[in-house]
């Protein structure tokens, strides 16, 4: 089980305002691109966005259903991999003084990803992982420093700002 975690340098509110924002998911979670609303209200139990995942040449349309929700605090996924099958992603928010520990646990639940699962596959998940948090902390903690667009001084993607980057 893929299990890490990440002190963000934001307030618990300020990352879950990031992590409930669905049309957001692409801007942290690695390998996704252009999240859109599938259905419901990000969210809320049962809604759903979808997104690209890109392979080289290869475009995957995927999407991730929320199963467990405690707002400010839980985030639990179910994240559709076509053939792969799926895997469960739990995201936890803690107050860690005026900073916010995240703790994500991912594994899969059903299909290929199951059968396929082993020591050097988990060591990618941290991987990404690592990357995952990064990138959140980097949307976050510029977020409260009031900088609606990280990442533009180094040349990284611009994050949306504005009525559109409400809620999906």
């Amino acid at each position: 089980m893929a299990v890490r975690h990440h002190l963000i340098k934001a307030s618990p509110e300020a990352v879950w305002s990031v992590i409930a924002d669905g049309s957001r998911y692409a801007q942290w979670v690695v390998g996704t691109s252009e999240s859109r609303p599938k259905r419901g209200h990000w969210p809320d139990l049962g809604a759903a966005i979808e997104y690209e995942v890109r392979l080289g040449p290869v475009r995957m349309t995927n999407e991730t259903v929320v199963r467990r929700c405690v707002e400010g605090a839980v985030l639990e996924l179910e994240a559709h991999a076509g053939l792969l099958g799926t895997a469960r992603i739990a995201i936890e928010l803690r107050s860690w003084g005026e900073q916010c520990l995240v703790i994500v646990d991912e594994h899969p639940l059903r299909g290929a990803g199951g059968v396929l699962h082993n020591a050097g596959l988990e060591a990618l998940i941290q991987l990404r992982h690592r990357a995952m948090l990064a990138r959140l902390a980097r949307l976050c903690e510029a977020r409260a420093a009031g900088d609606p667009r990280p990442g533009t001084a180094t040349g990284e993607g611009a994050v949306a700002a504005g009525p559109e980057a409400g809620h999906a």
